[in-house]
C-alpha cells in the first residue's frame, strides 16, 4: 500500500539486515524523517522529564554521505551518552548539515542498529518529493 502523506518512513523486509523507506517534500524533512525511522526500528522510547540538546555541524561530500553521517552521530550519541533525540531543527545547504536536535535519555532500546551502511543507497526525486531507502547493520 502506498501511502499518501507527504513525509514519512516505513520499514522494509530484507533479508538480514533492517532497510527503511522515507520520503518528503525537501531534503530537511528527508533526514528528519529518516532520524525517526531510524528510532521507530530500534523501539526507542525516551525518559520523561529533563531534555537534552546538542549542536550539530556536519560535511560531507554528498546528500547521501551527509545522511549518513547524520544517522552515524544519532547511533554514536545513544551508545556514547545513553540519548536518543526525537526534535531536529536542522538546515542543509550545499552538503553541510547545522542545527540543534532534542531529545532525552534512554529509556529503553529494544533492538540496537550497528551502522547505517551505504548498501544501495541513493536519494531519487520522486512524485512524493524525494525518497530514500536505508539499509541498517542490526
Amino acid at each position: 500500500m502506498v501511502t499518501k502523506r507527504p513525509a514519512g518512513y516505513r520499514e522494509l523486509e530484507h533479508t538480514a539486515d533492517w532497510e527503511l523507506e522515507a520520503w518528503a517534500p525537501n531534503l530537511t524533512g528527508l533526514f528528519v524523517q529518516s532520524a525517526r525511522g531510524m528510532m521507530d526500528l530500534s523501539g526507542v522510547c525516551l525518559e520523561a522529564g529533563a531534555r537534552e540538546e546538542r549542536s550539530l555541524m556536519l560535511e560531507a561530500p554528498d546528500a547521501e554521505s551527509l545522511l549518513v553521517k547524520f544517522l552515524s552521530e544519532l547511533l554514536f550519541l545513544s551508545e556514547a551518552e545513553n540519548l536518543a533525540f526525537d526534535e531536529f531543527d536542522i538546515s542543509i545547504k550545499e552538503n553541510k548539515l547545522d542545527g540543534r536536535i532534542r531529545g532525552a535519555p534512554l529509556a529503553r532500546l529494544d533492538k540496537e542498529i550497528k551502522a547505517v551502511t551505504y548498501h544501495n543507497l541513493s536519494i531519487q526525486k520522486t512524485s512524493r518529493g524525494l525518497e530514500v531507502r536505508l539499509v541498517f547493520d542490526v
